[in-house]
């Protein structure tokens, strides 16, 4: 405690204000005895009217301590005491900072593991790194051979990202930290051994502090993260080596998501590819178009399928499969897939529909799967202008065969499902499409299509065929948009079962139709390739 009159002197101490003022004087001018900061404070203090109504706590440092400053008048004088505030400052200091660094992985967090696009992923970690952490930070993703991906961000800059070849031993402890090792701690790098390619265009001044940590990631590490200070700025400190690890931590958690993301979404698509439905085209002068809806409209594939395979030559047959398989989803895109190469597999069988049938039900009898499928099979060839073709149902709806007149016949071919009884027995109907006349295969999707005005009627066969005969002479892909759109509509906001429909086509005499740099359609049959 010290006490001060009004005219500014120092009147008197106790012996631990001594201790804090060992050179101060009774007698003497305040001003001259005792911080800036407290002699200003007594002026307020005395210049106030009435005296004493100016605020009672000052603060300021006494040497490397921090007090607090609070007054009381006593007769005239003012008495000041002098608490030591520096432990509790320094307390709050480290609360505060921890609540900022806690604020800041917690937005790391949220804000990398939001992406699953890895090099978006990469830009904003380093760009987050040079916000909060330093005033630069380079991320290095795992090295590609002999290049590695570069992401460099400066505090307030343009983030920028680029590949090349560099040499990760120049920067001392990079290579262990690109092998998962624990980092090296800042005091043991000497900041001029940072080559030029690890500091980013646009970072001022040199070097002056340097951390280089590990981007831990699922099983492998995901990386290192270099942050860099320049030599006007305080060096890291270990608290701050320690939150650069912790936010490492999360961008190496962050980035190890996303590429495995990237990796299992390309392994799914490849996959897929086979799953998918074909694109078709012409083949060997007869149109073949088909139109896919799986029952959940976020999905690609399903139960239904069909394909195309095309003869070696115009006068060989080609081989068109439709087939629904038993429930839908993932599940059953998975058996389509596998009955699809099995059929592949029997192409040089496809002369026999029949027997093609019963080794295809004997490998689902002895698979694993307990789903079965049910078939349409069209062996087609063109003659002149019509188109031939041999029509096999297996426990499938029958074709339907739209004629030039307006008329929808349905072929009369039945058999049973297959995968599900020892034998297939399938009847096979020969017959020959005019030009401008098509030939429908379809899946119970588009008859047992649950709609219309009250939401609970069958689209079923009878307004099917009445949709087909105002198809007369449309083109094969005219044709099955034009039915999937009325199963649509039917449809409204309903629920349904996979929709597939495919249409054989003999096209009108002289259309032309260009494939591959080639015209078919004509007399002579030459045309492009037909199915993916």
């Amino acid at each position: 405690m010290l006490v001060a009159d009004r005219h500014g002197h120092l009147v008197r101490l106790n012996d631990v204000a001594r201790l804090i003022l060992p050179d101060a004087v009774n007698g003497a001018r305040l001003s001259e005895q005792v911080p800036a900061w407290l002699a200003d404070a007594h002026q307020r203090v005395i210049a106030t009217s009435p005296p004493g109504t100016a605020p009672k706590i000052s603060h300021g440092a006494i040497g490397d301590r921090h007090f607090e400053a609070h007054s009381t008048l006593s007769e005239g004088d003012v008495a000041w005491w002098l608490v030591d505030a520096t432990d509790r400052r320094l307390a709050e200091r480290a609360l505060s900072d921890a609540r900022h660094r806690s604020e800041v992985l917690s937005e790391a967090s949220s804000t990398l593991l939001s992406t699953l696009n890895v090099p978006r992923c990469m830009e904003v970690a380093a760009s987050m790194a040079a916000e909060h952490l330093a005033e630069a930070a380079v991320l290095i993703a795992p090295p590609q051979g002999r290049r590695c991906s570069l992401t460099y961000a400066c505090r307030g800059g343009h983030v920028v990202q680029t590949s090349r070849q560099v040499d990760v031993a120049g920067v001392p402890g990079l290579r262990e930290a690109l092998q998962g090792f624990p980092p090296v701690p800042a005091r043991w790098i000497n900041p001029a051994d940072i080559p030029d390619w690890a500091i980013p265009d646009g970072f001022a001044g040199s070097v002056g502090s340097v951390i280089v940590a590990p981007l831990p990631g699922h099983g492998v590490p995901a990386g290192a993260l270099i942050l860099l200070r320049s030599s006007t700025e305080q060096a890291f400190t270990e608290g701050e080596e320690v939150f650069a690890r912790l936010f490492a931590a999360r961008a190496g958690a962050a980035l190890s998501a996303a590429r495995l993301y990237t990796e299992q979404a390309t392994i799914t698509a490849t996959l897929m590819q086979d799953l998918l439905p074909p694109t078709l085209h012409t083949v060997h002068g007869v149109e073949y178009a088909g139109s896919y809806r799986t029952a959940k409209d976020h999905e690609r594939v399903g139960g239904d399928f069909y394909d195309v395979h095309p003869g070696a030559g115009p006068s060989e047959e080609t081989l068109v499969v439709l087939g629904d398989v038993a429930g839908k989803g993932l599940d059953a895109a998975v058996l389509t897939g596998k009955i699809r190469n099995t059929l592949h597999a029997l192409l040089p069988l496809a002369e026999d529909h029949e027997h093609i049938l019963n080794l295809l039900n004997s490998a689902l009898l002895t698979s694993h799967h307990t789903r079965f499928v049910t078939l349409a099979l069209a062996s087609v060839r063109r003659r002149g202008g019509r188109a031939q073709l041999r029509l096999t149902s297996a426990g499938h709806m029958p074709p339907l065969i739209v004629r030039t007149d307006g008329t929808v016949e349905e072929v009369d071919t039945r058999g049973t499902l297959v995968g599900a009884l020892p034998a297939v027995s399938a009847r096979t109907v020969k017959t020959v499409l005019a030009p401008g006349e098509t030939c429908l295969l379809y899946t119970d999707g588009i008859t047992e299509a649950r709609g219309g005005p009250l939401g609970d009627e069958l689209f079923g066969e009878d307004r099917l065929q009445r949709a087909l005969a105002e198809c007369v002479g449309m083109p094969a892909e005219a044709v099955v948009e034009r039915v999937q759109m009325l199963a649509a509509q039917w449809l409204g906001n309903g629920r349904h079962d996979d929709m597939a429909v495919m249409a054989i086509t003999a096209p009108k005499a002289g259309a032309l139709s260009i494939v591959n740099g080639y015209a078919s359609g004509g007399p002579s049959g030459r045309g492009g390739a037909g199915s993916e």
